[in-house]
């Protein structure tokens, strides 16, 4: 007798983009500047979909976005969007509450566009292991000082210390409760496993790759750039 194997679970994927990136100095939100011929949205937008697993693509915009429907990625009918809220937490609710038939949830900052196979495949194995997900981290390498007015206070101990990355895969409905009980309580939500953690739960970390930069400055562009063209060749998925 033949044995029936399950298909993997299939999984949405949440990308927060209201942000104005202000920080980037530049005339428009940060996911919209380019490296090469494709926005940085494109560039990460394609990283998700090129994996089988990835069913479909929530982008959460601002109200007053003036970009992303000129973009030719805006008539993907594997990509929806939906209007996002003041901060990043009310944004990834938003698309949670978009989100139809889909056990998982997976979400990815949209200016992370280096995100490789390899990291994206080892997250979405926690379907198969975890009821609970996880996200992926790096460990801290440098030595780590807590100040205050501009003055070191201490070195902080960096031994068990993760700099927390996107993705970030947690169940559809778990992720929805945590997420609207922290916000109804007033929680400071910086990352959705802090809305987990404040419910009482221990996401799982995965190791991930330091390349998996997040743009926030001009001079990230030329690293991302780099990574996109040299290091993510011949990549595989499993």
């Amino acid at each position: 007798m033949s044995t029936l194997i399950a298909p993997p679970h299939e999984v949405v994927a949440i990308l927060p983009a209201a942000g104005n990136g202000s920080r980037m100095k530049s005339d428009r939100p940060k996911q919209y500047l380019t490296i090469g011929s494709k926005t940085i949205l494109e560039h990460t937008i394609d990283a998700l979909l090129q994996h089988p697993r990835i069913r479909q693509v929530i982008v959460v915009i601002s109200a007053d976005d003036g970009y992303f429907y000129s973009l030719p990625l805006a008539n993907n009918p594997q990509i929806a969007v939906v209007t996002g809220g003041k901060q990043r937490a009310d944004s990834v609710l938003a698309g949670l509450l978009h989100v139809t038939q889909a056990e998982w949830v997976l979400v990815h900052d949209a200016a992370r566009p280096c995100l490789h196979r390899d990291d994206l495949n080892h997250l979405l194995a926690l379907t198969e292991q975890s009821e609970i997900g996880g996200i992926l981290a790096a460990p801290v390498r440098d030595t780590m000082k807590r100040s205050s007015d501009g003055l070191i206070e201490h070195t902080v101990e960096r031994d068990d210390l993760w700099h927390a990355l996107t993705p970030q895969l947690f169940p559809l409905d778990l992720l929805r409760t945590c997420l609207q009980r922290a916000l109804n309580d007033g929680v400071s939500i910086t990352d959705e496993a802090s809305a987990l953690e404040y419910c009482g739960y221990h996401p799982q970390i995965v190791s991930g790759r330091s390349d998996n930069i997040k743009i926030t400055r001009l001079e990230d562009l030329a690293l991302a750039e780099f990574y996109l063209t040299n290091s993510f060749k011949n990549q595989k998925i499993t």
